[in-house]
């Protein structure tokens, strides 16, 4: 029978997040990884400096949360690990938009585990936020006509509009149950039940409200750190304020279909209005 493993956690907000020392990823346990599992479940994203992670143990780790997408789009770290992309902030991978990882994709990974290589002496921070809490922290009304929507999200930033997913507005967590609003700024068209209108302006009340400071946490990097977050309930977005070399390779772990309140209306379609119902009589 394996020990329980006790981490040295401490939260980075209020909000989410937290680091943790006492764990070797490289050659971690059943028991460290059930422990950093509980971990990420809490916290939403965790931040493991000062590891020595090898390629083949970024990819090994990953897989022991689940099978590993292959990104369509980004650059890979070579061919023997194809799972492995290279996020370089010198050619231009600077993701400072508000987002969630590849929701154009009808199944959106589950988590991201982030290498930090190489960062810049200061800036380059990331951001993230608890989308659970964005939820439970707008008004039953609000909650409720969320409940009922879907979103249509896109890889049109990727030059491939055609590429698109739809999935609830609000998704539940599927090993908590807690809700979490599903939306983003990157990949996010819009909400097919409304009229683009309609939809551009709940999408741009959703975006700015969810990302207010007190649903965030902020988080330093070193080289060697790792980070690992719940890509269903968060967001993040990287800091463009450093102009010294950033390098970051990550792998992606697939997830389960986002799953929440069935839609209570069709998709909007424009009704042609008659002359008789313009002019009556």
């Amino acid at each position: 029978m394996s020990m329980a493993v006790a981490l040295d956690i401490h939260p980075v907000s209020g909000a989410l997040g937290a680091e943790i020392r006492g764990l070797d990823l490289e050659h971690l346990t059943d028991a460290g990884f059930g422990a950093l599992h509980a971990a990420l479940i809490e916290h939403h994203v965790v931040f493991l400096p000062d590891q020595q992670l090898s390629p083949d143990g970024h990819v090994a780790l990953a897989r022991r949360f689940g099978e590993i997408e292959i990104h369509p789009f980004i650059p890979k770290l070579d061919d023997e690990h194809p799972e492995v992309v290279v996020l370089d902030g010198d050619q231009g991978a600077r993701a400072d938009v508000w987002h969630t990882d590849v929701t154009f994709s009808g199944h959106p990974p589950m988590a991201s585990i982030l290498h930090m290589v190489v960062c810049p002496a200061r800036g380059g921070d990331t951001l993230f936020t608890n989308q659970h809490l964005v939820y439970e922290s707008l008004s039953a009304p609000m909650r409720e006509l969320l409940d009922g929507l879907t979103a249509v999200h896109t890889a049109a930033i990727f030059g491939h509009p055609e590429q698109t997913a739809e999935h609830p507005v609000v998704r539940m967590h599927p090993e908590t149950g807690r809700r979490a609003l599903y939306v983003n700024r990157q990949f996010t068209s819009h909400v097919p039940q409304l009229r683009r209108t309609e939809s551009d302006a709940l999408l741009s009340y959703l975006y700015s409200f969810s990302e207010q400071p007190q649903f965030q946490c902020r988080y330093r990097w070193s080289p060697g750190s790792i980070g690992i977050w719940d890509n269903r309930c968060t967001q993040h977005y990287a800091v463009n304020d450093y102009d010294e070399p950033r390098l970051i390779q990550r792998v992606t772990v697939l997830g389960d279909d986002p799953q929440g309140a069935p839609p209570r209306w069709d998709h909007y379609v424009p009704r042609r209005v008659s002359a008789s119902e313009v002019y009556p009589g």
